[in-house]
């Protein structure tokens, strides 16, 4: 069956799209257009100042905030990553058929006990056929787009001063030329490394080369590791390596895009800062994560999540942090960057930590439970861990039948919302189940008591008889996809006449084509002009659930047929012009894909 994309050869259209290549190293990352340009890229974290931002069009003029290496008269270019490894490869061609290649990569290898992951971009670039001209243009800026970097030059590297960081670039081609970005011959493999302002050990050339097959190594052996289904292995690979690429793993906390602002859809304002760590998201990553065996990241990201949901003395949560455990995320709107082709505004920080979401008290209950029962994590929770949760659950019971922002973060309305009223169930029914697995009776009876009276609830106030569906806010009649999600919380099942019917609604009301979207009632801005693709692949869950699995694979492998050419995807789709928006890439449509696959492929032992 359809797996994932090899790359493509690509006209040299100009505008900026989302055909974008992800490099990194789970530090730092930084994406590449599809001419091998580096147009984003933020210091010292994912969510610190882009010092790559052309991406979002800086104010100063053309060509700002990117580095780009390119043959004169350039008219082919292609792009591909090394098969099962975070390595891109971008070949461009002239007009006089010469050719070279582009190697980008950031190192992660294994090296004296630990896993080294400099935030340095490695760039090899090599003749393949011929002796192409090329011009080198750094030009990185600071303060989000706000000033030019000064430049510093020694004997064989730059340094750019960004503000509070320093970079420097080591090179083996000529500094003169790179420092007045000067076309040059390329009749010589050249090594350039940009990363911290230090010195290297060795010439540019040995320290390139050892770091690209030492990383190539890592990713090829991480991969073997991984546990996937036998069908759409590839787009699952990738979808693995992505999500890998999007932990800080420091601290083991895994963003929801890498990107901040661009749109839901040109003109609309929906332009948000999504380089944090979203409570609602735990969930179905740790169920990615799970599902492909990576045990230590998954590991991390549970710390990550413990070390939050444990960190609030009443229990209470916010819906999203910063990598570092930060609790004040500040929004602000950014003057010096156009945006995304030209649409603003563009903004730093999201105001959404400051409202109540009622969901992420079982979001993150649900996802702890895997530290109850999977033997293979080192360290199992017990009595103790247990009773730090029942602090988030005590908050579930009381905050269930009060208004919240919701799942989908309405900025200026609440309502009681049917989705965070069931995941308020999901906190109590599994703290039902870890006490009796800990055999702790009375607080099993006391936990399952509660999971009952909301769902009486549930299924009194989220019902609405008319629609026979359930519907997005308690005595309403919207619906969203999130309704999708009472099978994968185990509130009920596909043979449930209720949930039937409710998937019947959604697929009347929210889809379109092979697509589907949130909800369509007007919000703060309006009516919502794109599928969002993570509520695809909830549909494509449902559909398997209810038995019609054909559908569902028809459904799958145009999502598939979305994907950029190097296999990632953004936030969503605007179904008729076929084209990616929102914030790229988007981890919860990568564990989307991921959990589709697995319920969609056939078992091994039907296929070997």
């Amino acid at each position: 069956m359809a797996g994932g994309k090899a790359g493509r050869v690509m006209a040299l259209d100009q505008t900026e799209t989302l055909d974008l290549g992800l490099i990194g190293n789970s530090t730092t990352a930084a994406l590449l257009n599809r001419f091998g340009d580096v147009t984003w890229m933020c210091l010292p974290r994912f969510d610190g100042d882009p010092v790559f931002c052309g991406l979002l069009e800086p104010k100063a003029g053309a060509e700002s905030g990117i580095w780009s290496i390119r043959c004169d008269d350039m008219t082919e270019v292609s792009q591909t990553y090394r098969r099962n490894t975070a390595i891109l490869e971008t070949v461009q061609t002239d007009a006089n058929g010469n050719r070279l290649r582009i190697t980008d990569f950031m190192p992660r290898f294994r090296d004296r006990g630990r896993t080294f992951r400099g935030r340095t971009i490695v760039r090899i670039v090599e003749p393949l056929d011929g002796m192409p001209r090329i011009t080198v243009r750094l030009r990185p800026r600071f303060d989000y787009g706000a000033h030019a970097a000064r430049i510093h030059r020694g004997s064989n590297h730059l340094r750019y001063e960004l503000g509070p960081e320093e970079m420097r670039l080591t090179t083996s081609a000529p500094v003169e030329f790179v420092l007045h970005e000067t076309p040059f011959l390329l009749d010589r493999p050249q090594v350039f490394l940009l990363g911290p302002d230090e010195p290297l050990s060795d010439a540019p050339h040995a320290i390139a080369t050892r770091f690209l097959e030492r990383t190539q190594d890592y990713w090829t052996d991480w991969v073997r590791s991984l546990t996937i289904p036998p069908d759409y292995q590839d787009a699952v690979i990738r979808a693995a390596i992505t999500l890998k690429l999007c932990e800080y793993e420091e601290t083991g906390g895994i963003v929801a895009a890498l990107t901040t602002s661009i749109p839901e859809y040109q003109g609309t304002g929906r332009n948000w800062d999504y380089r944090f760590c979203w409570l609602r998201d735990s969930f179905f990553t740790v169920k990615a994560l799970n599902g492909l065996g990576v045990t230590k990241t998954m590991e991390d990201y549970l710390e990550y999540v413990l070390n939050i949901a444990t960190g609030a003395p009443d229990g209470y949560m916010q819906p999203l942090f910063g990598l570092g455990h930060e609790r004040i995320i500040t929004e602000e709107t950014c003057l010096e960057l156009a945006g995304y082709r030209g649409n603003g505004p563009v903004r730093r920080g999201n105001a959404a930590y400051t409202q109540v979401q009622n969901d992420g008290y079982g979001s993150v209950i649900l996802a702890v439970s895997q530290c109850f029962f999977d033997q293979r994590l080192p360290r199992l929770g017990g009595v103790d861990l247990f009773q730090r949760l029942e602090m988030l659950g005590h908050q579930a019971v009381a905050r269930w039948n009060t208004p919240d922002a919701g799942l989908w973060e309405f900025r200026s309305r609440e309502s009681i919302h049917t989705h965070s009223a069931m995941m308020c169930w999901g906190a109590c029914d599994r703290l039902a189940r870890i006490a009796k697995h800990l055999d702790l009776s009375d607080r099993a009876i006391y936990w399952a008591a509660e999971a009952a009276k909301i769902r009486e609830a549930v299924e009194a106030y989220g019902w609405n008889e008319k629609l026979q569906s359930y519907v997005m806010a308690f005595g309403g009649d919207d619906l969203d996809a999130s309704l999708l999600l009472m099978t994968e919380t185990g509130f009920t099942t596909g043979d449930d006449p209720r949930y039937r019917s409710t998937v019947a609604a959604i697929e009347a009301q929210l889809r379109q084509g092979h697509h589907l979207f949130r909800y369509k009632a007007p919000d703060d801005f309006g009516t919502p002009e794109t599928a969002f693709t993570v509520c695809t692949f909830w549909l494509i869950e449902a559909l398997s659930r209810l038995g019609r699995h054909d559908e569902a694979r028809e459904i799958f492998t145009e999502v598939l047929a979305q994907r950029t050419p190097l296999g990632l995807l953004s936030e969503g789709i605007h179904v008729s012009t076929r084209t990616l928006w929102g914030n790229f890439p988007q981890t919860y449509s990568m564990v989307g894909l991921i959990n589709a696959a697995w319920k969609l492929s056939r078992k091994w032992e039907d296929v070997v």
